[in-house]
Parts: C-alpha cells; sequence; structure tokens
C-alpha cells in the first residue's frame, strides 16, 4: 500500500497514455486497472504469449475452442463446499461437488455483486451492476429489465460460433428485452423471478408464509376499497423459447409448489441435452445452468442432519445435477475441453430468511444485500481436467465480473467485447492456467443498491457509509484488516490513517471515469411482452387494472418513475 499523490497522479497518466491510447481502445477498463497495468504490464505481456501459445495448443488438439459451463445457485458463504470439515459442523455434505473442487481450483477471494438481480447482470455483462441499472432485486412485476443495448456473455459467444443455452433462474426482469433468447442465448428455459414465488400459492398463503396474496382464502375485509392494490393473476413465473421465436409460457402459471419442484429437474435434462446436442453437432457451447434450487416451502421428509434447505436441496438438485453433468461430458469424450465453474450468486440470506432455511452466516459478517464480506465472498471452483492442475487453494482476489473477459479470452472472442463501455471485468486467464498469484486484480469497488458503500484494496478495506457517528460520516478511517478482521467490526482508527488519502484517490478515480462512461438507467415498459400463449390475465396486467377512463392521470405513467422513489441505505448488522 505505498502511495503518494505524486506516484498515483504518475501513474494514472502513465496508464492513460501506455494503456488505452496504446491498445486503441479495444476494451475500456475501470481506472484502477490502469494503475497496476503500468506497474505489471511487462510481466503481464510476457505471460499472455505464453497463454497463446497454450491456448492455440488447445484448440489444435481438440479442433475447437473450449466449451464453457457456469453453473450458479443462490446464497451460499465461502466454504459450503469443498470443506468437509465446514459441512460437517453445518450437518450436510456434497460428495460431487468437493469432487469437482478437489480436482480442479477452489478460490478463496470469489467476490460477487450483494443480490441476484445485480450479480447475474454482472456475470452476463461484465460490468458492475450500477453501470447497467440493475443493482435492485426484482419482484413481479417490475416493469423492467436488462436492457437491449447491453452485450452480454452469450452474444459475445455467438459471433464466435457457439452454440448458446440458458437453463434456470435468469431474474433480470419480466420485460421483452430482457428474455434471454433476446440477449444472445440460442435456446432458454427460464424462471423471471427468484425463490420468494414458491410461496405464491394457497400452501403459502395458509401457513402464514406470505400474507395477504391469496384473497380466497382471507376473511372478507369490510374496509377494503382498493381491490387492485395487491395482484394475483397473470404472473408468469417460467418461460421457454428460442432466438428468433416467440416465448411461450411454461405450464398455465397455476402458481401450485409442484410446478416449482419440476422447475429445476426440467432445467437439468434441457442443459443436458442441450450439451449432447452441441457435442453431437461438433459445436462449442456456452451454458449458463443457473437452478433455482431452494423452495421455500421444505419437502417433508429429510435427508440430511440440517434439516434446512441448504442441505436438503443440495441433495435434491445441485448434487445429481453436478453428478449428471460430469457423466456426460465424459461419456461424450469432451470432458478435457469443457470449463466448469461453479459457484455462489451472492452471500447467505442471513436478514429475516425463512423459517428452517439453514441460511446461517459463514466466517464473514453479514449476508446477502450486505457489502461487508459476508454479502459479497462465495464459495466458487474451476475445473478443466488436463489444463487446470487439481487440488488447488488459490488466494487471489477475482470478481464474477471477470468470468466475461476471460470466457471471451479462452474463447477467442476478445474481439466482440463491447469498447464504448466500461467493462469491469478483468481477463483471469493467467489464474486459471497458471494458478496462485497469477491474478490480475487487486481491488474491488462494492455498491449496495446505487450507491458506492464499500471499496477492498489487496486485504485493507474502508466502509464509505456507516451508522456509526465516530467513523465515515465524520469523516474519521473506517478501515478494516480483512486478514485479521474478517467480520470488519474493529475498524484501524489512529493505526490506519494513512490510508484515508490513498482511498479516496482510488475512489475519485473511479467516479471521475464514471463521468466519462455514465451509468445506464432501467427503461420501463409492460411485462411479459410478446408471449405465443398469452393468457386473458396476463395481458391484463400491462394494462390498467380497472375502467380508470375519467381519472386526471395515465394510471400507467408510474412505470416511468419507480426508479425516482427514495433508496435508504445504512450499514447492516449494526446493533445485532
Amino acid at each position: 500500500m505505498k502511495s503518494t499523490i505524486g506516484i498515483a497522479v504518475s501513474l494514472l497518466v502513465t496508464a492513460a497514455a501506455a494503456g488505452v491510447q496504446a491498445q486503441q481502445g479495444p476494451i475500456v477498463h475501470d481506472a484502477e486497472y490502469y494503475i497496476l497495468e503500468a506497474q505489471n504490464g511487462k510481466v503481464w505481456e510476457v505471460e499472455d504469449g505464453e497463454l497463446d501459445q497454450k491456448l492455440a495448443e488447445l484448440r489444435e488438439k481438440f479442433g475447437k475452442p473450449p466449451n464453457i459451463i457456469h453453473y450458479m445457485w443462490d446464497d451460499q458463504p465461502p466454504m459450503a463446499f469443498g470443506d468437509p470439515m465446514y459441512q460437517q459442523m453445518r450437518g450436510y455434505t456434497t460428495p460431487n461437488l468437493n469432487k469437482l473442487a478437489a480436482e480442479g481450483m477452489l478460490f478463496s477471494r470469489m467476490y460477487t455483486e450483494p443480490g441476484c438481480t445485480p450479480s447475474r447482470a454482472a456475470v452476463l455483462t461484465g460490468q458492475n451492476a450500477i453501470r447497467t441499472g440493475t443493482w435492485e432485486i426484482g419482484f413481479p412485476i417490475e416493469y423492467t429489465g436488462l436492457a437491449a443495448e447491453n452485450v452480454t456473455m452469450a452474444e459475445v459467444l455467438s459471433e464466435q460460433g457457439y452454440a448458446t443455452g440458458f437453463f434456470g433462474k435468469q431474474h433480470l426482469g419480466d420485460t421483452e428485452e430482457s428474455y434471454p433468447i433476446n440477449q444472445g442465448f440460442d435456446v432458454a428455459f427460464w424462471a423471471l423471478y427468484n425463490q420468494v414465488t414458491s410461496l405464491y400459492n394457497a400452501t403459502g398463503e395458509g401457513a402464514n408464509a406470505i400474507i395477504g396474496m391469496k384473497e380466497e382464502l382471507l376473511a372478507d375485509n369490510p374496509y377494503q376499497r382498493d381491490r387492485t392494490f395487491v395482484q394475483d393473476e397473470g404472473f408468469v413465473f417460467y418461460m421457454e423459447g428460442k432466438k428468433g421465436e416467440q416465448a411461450a409460457e411454461w405450464r398455465d402459471g397455476s402458481q401450485e409448489i409442484k410446478d416449482y419442484y419440476d422447475f429445476d429437474i426440467e432445467g437439468r435434462e434441457r442443459a443436458i441435452s442441450f450439451i449432447r446436442q452441441s457435442a453431437e453437432a461438433d459445436k462449442p457451447f456456452y451454458v449458463a445452468w443457473w437452478p433455482l434450487w431452494i423452495a421455500f416451502i421444505s419437502e417433508p421428509e429429510k435427508r440430511t442432519l440440517q434439516r434446512g434447505m441448504v442441505g436438503e436441496n443440495y441433495q435434491r438438485v445441485i448434487e445429481p445435477d453436478i453428478a449428471l453433468l460430469r457423466e456426460t461430458l465424459e461419456e461424450l469424450g469432451i470432458a478435457e475441453n469443457t470449463l466448469v465453474i461453479a459457484m455462489a450468486d451472492n452471500g447467505p440470506m442471513t436478514h429475516n430468511p425463512p423459517a428452517g432455511a439453514g441460511l446461517g452466516e459463514g466466517l464473514f459478517r453479514g449476508g446477502k444485500g450486505d457489502f461487508t464480506e459476508g454479502g459479497v465472498r462465495v464459495p466458487a471452483a474451476a475445473w478443466w481436467p488436463g489444463v487446470i492442475e487439481p487440488g488447488q487453494y488459490v488466494g487471489d482476489m477475482i470478481h464474477e465480473v471477470d468470468l466475461f473477459t476471460t470466457f471471451a479470452r479462452l474463447a477467442g472472442a476478445t474481439p466482440g467485447i463491447p469498447t464504448d463501455r466500461i467493462i469491469d471485468g478483468i481477463d483471469q486467464t493467467a489464474l486459471l492456467l497458471k494458478g496462485d498469484t497469477h491474478g490480475r486484480r487487486d481491488h474491488v469497488f462494492i455498491y449496495q443498491g446505487p450507491d458506492l458503500a464499500a471499496t477492498v484494496k489487496d486485504q485493507y478495506k474502508i466502509h464509505w457509509t456507516s451508522n456509526d457517528p465516530g467513523q465515515a460520516k465524520s469523516g474519521l478511517t473506517a478501515v478494516y484488516d480483512l486478514y485479521n478482521d474478517h467480520r470488519e467490526v474493529n475498524p484501524i482508527v489512529v493505526g490506519g490513517f494513512h490510508f484515508k488519502e490513498p482511498f479516496k484517490r482510488m475512489r475519485a478515480r473511479h467516479e471521475l471515469w464514471k463521468k466519462k462512461f455514465p451509468d445506464r438507467v432501467h427503461r420501463r415498459q409492460p411485462a411479459y411482452g410478446n408471449l405465443s400463449n398469452a393468457r386473458p390475465a396476463t395481458l391484463a396486467l400491462s394494462k390498467p387494472p380497472a375502467n380508470f377512463d375519467n381519472l386526471p392521470f395515465d394510471p400507467l405513467e408510474f412505470i416511468d418513475h419507480l426508479d425516482e422513489l427514495p433508496y435508504e441505505l445504512s450499514e447492516p448488522g449494526l446493533g445485532e
């Protein structure tokens, strides 16, 4: 952490001159990357030559670039898989996932966004969610989604000749432009929302797991005047489709828990079928396989000592998925030309989780939605037989946005990455192929909603927002040493004053670069557009809920103003 104003300014100027201009703008990274490149660029250049040779040899050996499978599920802390002792303490085990990790590379510093929607957008676009306007976790009905002008991994790889398939929970909106088949995927089978929809049925209302949705089960309310406030009919939870065709609702929108449970089983069958078809066509493929996995209504019979939804659904969904995936790749003879990344999308839901979830805190403080490490550090492993050396534990910092640029590099698709926006993802091919200490990231910016809440540099972390009157809001340094204070409860004050100005300069560079490349904002549209089998109740959701012809305003005008609602921000966990 050696930093002075003179060094920082000169490095930034050098980086801008020798970095962006010399590259003639092929990829624009965040400002901090060029600080690293100015110091490490010569070493990376030599390393990249070795990597290019290795990738060329692999392509010659297999006749095509590698297949890429990104398998991701919800809400897990580091060590949730790959660590038998941790699992023993939690009362469950995942032998198939643990074997995958043991035969590949296990990351100890994989960062994500703090929630489902922003995390999934970041993976697909290589950009922090704040840049794409997808920083808010969505619930039905959103009237928004991932915008068409975003460039996704599926689009980049499609241009390189990859078959692209999406199977599972997308959670990136309910507008037509957000559908996976309109975001580069050749074929898709997807859930529009998250796990809470498993409660949107009579069972959930009857158990008081949801409140006030199923009016047919509720006592008549003689005081109710607005019968349109809570919507119940017309939701679309699951869709299917192919690129260039209309999407269709899967099943009939009955909201039964059986549909929810069947969804992941159907997704498994379709993902495996897509892999087989692509292999038989001798075509490289990219699969985003993101199961729902946890239902908030548990099956009565328990299989694990934990009894929680986490342990139970590892056995019901993820373990069978991983076992069948490996069996299929080995049967088809393509395992050695296939990279599999297995990971969670963000930390566990530790704030008011559903009863019996098993979503406890891990090593770090906080969870889903938080800017503390518990919200943004997840378990992750990479498996690529014959390429990634087995039994590795990697301490380098990596962020899920890095998968975007890394997958593109492996596929030979880097020229397809857009150059008119900041790409937060850093190419981590060297980390995958050369192992520990070969990463190219030493920092992350952590947003909570639309606000920059924290920044990490090496093992040091600053909280930009705090409810503690003695810290950030009063201008004092709130810096934490994550190696020695992984729960972020004892800030370094007197001994850490020298961190304040370097972190401020780092933030200034980040925000100045954002002025040159402004964040995108949500675009609001009607939901569930262009469905081939839309139900009347679904079509009605894009219209006023009653005959409001005589109102002095447009009852749908609110769609364009949802993002203007105030957003409350406070530090998680304080007082708990």
